[in-house]
């Protein structure tokens, strides 16, 4: 039981570090912090793309990772 879970969380933290590695940075340097402050507020919408599906994927392999930490901690006393 214990390897199955050891093996699930050392996936989990791939795909963590992958998804995000994959995901663009949030600011634009100088010209985006003078320019583009509205932009982020009003402009793009990403949640349905590439950048949505790689935000929710990081956030459940986090959960998944903490949670599958906790029940290894568990388990090992």
């Amino acid at each position: 039981m214990n390897t199955v879970l050891m093996v699930l969380l050392a996936i989990a933290s791939v795909v963590l570090i992958a998804t995000i590695l994959l995901q663009e940075g949030n600011s634009a340097g100088l010209s985006g912090s003078i320019a583009g402050g509205a932009e982020q507020l009003f402009g793009k919408k990403k949640a349905r793309g590439y950048e949505g599906i790689l935000s929710k994927t990081a956030t459940v392999c986090a959960v998944f990772y903490v949670v599958l930490s906790l029940v290894l901690v568990v388990l090992e006393k």
